[in-house]
């Protein structure tokens, strides 16, 4: 029995020793290299190419199209498709009456005025013009080939008893211009008939970018007429005083631009 005390006592002894010389574990460094995490470099795509375009071929330009030109004729031969036809002193219905002409009567045209579709008609004792919408061509042939005559070329006869007016003023609102001029009274006496118009204006306007000849009469110094933008040609026109034996004038308008 004291065998087996003896025993575990050194069984103890030895046991406690063990525990005794166990090293205590070492305390973890304060300090640790951090790791520094890895660099991240995106991958870009591939520069993107820049095209040019190839030169375009330049095309010749489209040739315009052009009016072919009319022959100019000296005359034409024509007959009067009315009844009667009127032919007057200017080229219009409110100059002075000359000679009436019937359907017998040949006529040779001499020239046109531009602008309005009256034509001069060849006449022994005073050249004088008729509307052409009135008279019917004798030949093969073209108004427009006949030579321009007016207001170039062509004289109204002079009034001995009057001198001309002045124009006053031109003035314009839009395509609307107002001319305005010095009165000038004609004698009764010196009336042709009771239609008459003391008053004769001559105008060149552009309507719808065309260049188009009026003759407006008046029996007050004043009228409006209406003139477009879009002609090549700039716009005029002239005032002249009118009795029976003949043209006063003209006085020239100060045309104003649109």
């Amino acid at each position: 029995m004291k065998k087996i005390l003896t025993l575990m006592c050194l069984v103890w002894i030895v046991t406690a020793c063990g525990f005794a010389s166990t090293s205590a574990p070492e305390p973890a460094p304060t300090s640790q290299a951090v790791s520094q995490p890895e660099t991240f470099t995106p991958i870009l795509p591939p520069p993107t190419e820049t095209l040019t375009p190839a030169p375009t071929a330049t095309l010749p330009p489209l040739p315009t199209a052009t009016a072919t030109p009319i022959p100019t004729v000296e005359s034409l031969k024509a007959s009067v498709g009315a009844d009667k036809i009127i032919c007057r002193y200017g080229p219009g219905a409110n100059y002075l009456y000359l000679i009436a002409f019937n359907p017998s009567t040949p006529l040779r045209l001499i020239g046109r005025a531009p602008g309005n579709p009256w034509v001069l008609v060849e006449n022994e004792v005073q050249d004088c013009w008729v509307n052409s919408d009135l008279i019917t061509l004798k030949e093969e042939g073209d108004l427009r080939a006949l030579p321009s005559v007016y207001p170039d070329g062509f004289k109204l006869i002079v009034s001995p008893y009057y001198g001309p007016t002045t124009v006053l003023s031109a003035e314009r609102a839009g395509s609307e211009v107002t001319i305005t001029w010095m009165e000038i009274i004609v004698s009764p006496g010196k009336y042709e008939d009771d239609n008459m118009f003391p008053y004769l204006v001559e105008t060149w306007t552009c309507h719808n970018s065309e260049m188009i000849f009026e003759t407006i009469g008046s029996r007050v110094p004043f009228i409006t007429v209406t003139d477009e933008p879009g002609c090549f040609e700039p716009s005029h026109g002239r005032v002249f005083i009118q009795e029976k034996h003949g043209y006063a004038g003209p006085a020239e308008i100060p045309w104003p631009v649109p």
